[in-house]
């Protein structure tokens, strides 16, 4: 196991955004446990295999709440990976660039509950512009982020 980078853990920005993007992480996984707990629940599965482990062939269909939320999640899924991995990537560049603790941990905070606030409105059906407000506010940090990457290494350009 190799040890980890000690400078690296110093870097109170770094570790700020390894504990919130492992926060977002963990909730993508829960997003695709959803879909499956569904089923489950309703006794509707895709696979005569999972049918037979669960009561039998006569559960291997389809079921309409199961279709809804297999769609919602796989499009709220589809939603984050679209917008956590870029953050994962201006988030980890921005650490590097010793911006302030506090300001950068405003950043990730911000993006991290605008993406949960998001994926609940998504899940629950929550009135518009619930969803659309937390996309955009989780929008800003990035921006802002990917703005000052910029402004720091234009020099090398």
């Amino acid at each position: 196991r190799a040890a980890p980078s000690p400078k690296m853990m110093e870097n109170t920005v770094f570790m700020s955004f390894t504990f919130y993007s492992t926060i977002l992480i963990l909730k993508m996984y829960v997003v695709a446990i959803i879909t499956g707990q569904v089923r489950l629940r309703k006794k509707a599965f895709a696979n005569p295999e999972d049918a037979l482990r669960n009561g039998g062939l006569q559960y291997h269909r389809e079921d309409p709440d199961v279709e809804r939320c297999r769609r919602q999640v796989r499009s709220a899924h589809r939603n984050d990976m679209e917008n956590i991995f870029p953050f994962l990537f201006l988030g980890a560049i921005y650490s590097l660039l010793n911006p302030s603790p506090t300001v950068a941990r405003i950043h990730f905070f911000i993006f991290c509950v605008g993406r949960i606030i998001h994926t609940i409105a998504y899940l629950l059906r929550l009135k518009a512009p619930t969803r659309s407000v937390a996309y955009s506010v989780a929008q800003l940090p990035c921006f802002s982020m990917a703005l000052q990457i910029l402004l720091a290494t234009t020099p090398y350009w």
